[in-house]
């Protein structure tokens, strides 16, 4: 049975998704479509948007909430080893991972 076009809202202000492999500009696109493992643990769900995409507006773009805040998402780690941790766990600045089209 063939996959039926899946919906996912975004910020009207947010950035056209990039092609793989480029650059991270904060589309959050993968992040709307289903949480990263890390992103599991803090949206406690493993479909659906994850619950720590955070719109940073006077960015225009999204950011990971966790990384954002860590001490609201991993109260028990001090925040900059929390910032190091979550850098690597989301592979941060290492290029869109999403192989997701526009629509």
């Amino acid at each position: 049975m063939p996959q039926l076009p899946r919906v996912i809202l975004l910020h009207a202000d947010a950035p056209p998704k990039p092609p793989e492999g480029q650059a991270c500009n904060g589309c959050g696109v993968c992040c709307a479509t289903a949480p990263c493992p890390l992103g599991m643990v803090a949206s406690r769900r493993r479909h659906g948007a994850c619950a720590a995409l955070a719109w940073a507006g006077t960015g225009g773009h999204y950011r990971c909430g966790v990384l954002a805040q860590p001490k609201r998402w991993l109260p028990w780690l001090p925040a900059a080893l929390a910032r190091w941790l979550v850098r690597r766990w989301i592979a941060a600045g290492r290029g869109c991972d999403s192989d997701l089209l526009p629509g």
